[in-house]
């Protein structure tokens, strides 16, 4: 599977399902369901939701959730458990490792069998204000790891495009994609900085 495009990760809050159907529609490379109180049954509905689309949907923090659910994998970050585990338990489902702004702990997620690794925030983020920030340079240096690259923390669309060129292969977008006056539309801008 080739991880290219916009990473939608779901919004916390309003309309989600049908929040994350426009994303769908306007095209999607990745979806990440993403809750601190999850929602089994919005969970399931988001996951059949994307697979109408051939979208993969990620369970963020969550092993179980993804294997209940039959998603397409999960994304752990630093507090949510032991990378090499969390492998052996998805089998050929998708890891994906939140690396922050440190390329050791790329490297070692790599080597724990994460399929993917997200730097970030690269911007000031509205959802994580106090996050540390990941420099554009880590995506050139960490391209030698052989798995793609997601940025994540307050991408808009006007700043995507010196991600792209950095070497960011997946933008993980919330707020600029959900609040978007027209979230297909939104969802097809991004779309097209990879075509």
């Amino acid at each position: 599977m080739k991880l290219r495009g916009l990473y939608a990760i779901t919004p916390e809050a309003g309309d989600i399902e049908r929040k994350v159907r426009l994303a769908l529609e306007g095209g999607v490379a990745l979806l990440q369901y993403r809750s601190k109180t999850p929602d089994r049954s919005q969970a399931a509905a988001i996951v059949r939701m994307a697979r109408e689309h051939g979208v993969p949907v990620i369970i963020n923090d969550d092993v179980q959730l993804a294997l209940e659910l039959d998603a397409a994998g999960a994304h752990l970050g630093r507090d949510d458990g032991d990378l090499r585990i969390a492998r052996r338990r998805l089998g050929a489902r998708m890891l994906g490792a939140s690396c922050y702004d440190q390329l050791e702990r790329a490297r070692a997620a790599v080597q724990a069998g994460a399929d993917y690794i997200a730097f970030g925030s690269v911007f000031a983020s509205p959802t994580k204000p106090g996050a540390v920030r990941a420099s554009l340079s880590l995506f050139r240096e960490a391209k030698a790891l052989g798995v793609p690259l997601a940025a994540i923390g307050g991408i808009t669309l006007e700043n995507a495009p010196q991600l792209v060129a950095a070497g960011a292969d997946l933008l993980a977008v919330i707020t600029d994609l959900f609040d978007a006056p027209d979230i297909r539309a939104r969802a097809r801008a991004y779309g097209k900085l990879f075509a």
